[in-house]
């Protein structure tokens, strides 16, 4: 669902569902928000505020945490999110090269979401396969070893 024609009352009650459906501990808070995220595409104020009621968290502590962790955000991003390591294991094997054919081919510089709301891109200190960079994740999907004549292939997966 298109993040920016949620309305406040579905916002609501998708947010109410989840907590349902995971629990309402402060134990439960990153699995709550990183199942908003996915399903809404992001964590909006509306949600912060509704899951400060169901949680009996403060709103601010809510906003921290979503703030912190990079797999959650408080942005609408893209239907398919791009995150690329720029970590030194993943430049020196042509990183650097890929990171330029990836930003070329989406048109976009990292934070960016794309005009049609397809693309974020991202980047990110480290994937955790530094054995197969230069690394790549769209979405769920990680990719390695990634050439700069393959990303426009890769990207073409997700049409």
């Amino acid at each position: 669902m298109p993040s920016d024609t949620l309305n406040k009352e579905e916002n609501i009650l998708g947010v109410q569902e989840i907590v349902k459906r995971i629990g309402s501990t402060r134990a439960d808070l990153i699995p709550v928000l990183q199942a908003i995220t996915n399903q809404f595409g992001f964590i909006s104020q509306t949600a912060m505020e509704e899951l400060s009621q169901l949680m009996n968290l403060p709103t601010k502590e809510i906003n921290s945490v979503a703030t912190f962790y990079r797999m959650l955000s408080t942005q609408p991003r893209g239907r398919h999110v791009v995150q690329f390591c720029e970590s030194a294991p993943c430049h020196v094997v042509g990183g650097r090269e890929v990171f330029a054919a990836l930003k070329q081919a989406l048109a976009l510089e990292p934070g960016q979401t794309s005009p049609d709301n397809k693309w974020t891109l991202l980047t990110t200190s480290c994937l955790g396969v530094c054995g197969i960079g230069p690394v790549m994740l769209i979405d769920t999907d990680m990719y390695g070893n990634v050439t700069p004549e393959q990303v426009k292939e890769i990207l073409s997966r997700y049409e």
